[in-house]
């Protein structure tokens, strides 16, 4: 991720292992990306996959490519 003074952006939201799909979508077209999980199931087991809300966040330079990606 570029080190600045900019919010990331929410580029999707729902559940872990689809952000994890789009992340790894998103990372071999060159856009950097990083998946905050809002689940309790990440405290316990990152491969539960239960439960909760994942987003996917990336700079904001890169929005608008990764919306295009992402569809």
């Amino acid at each position: 991720m570029k080190n600045d003074d900019f919010p990331l952006r929410v580029v999707f939201s729902g559940n872990r292992m689809e952000a994890e799909i789009l992340k790894g979508a998103l990372e071999a077209n060159g856009i950097p990306s990083m998946i905050k999980d809002e689940s309790l199931s990440t405290v316990t087991s990152p491969y539960l996959m239960a439960g909760g809300t994942a987003k996917l966040l990336v700079h904001p330079d890169d929005e608008e490519d990764a919306r295009s990606l992402i569809g």
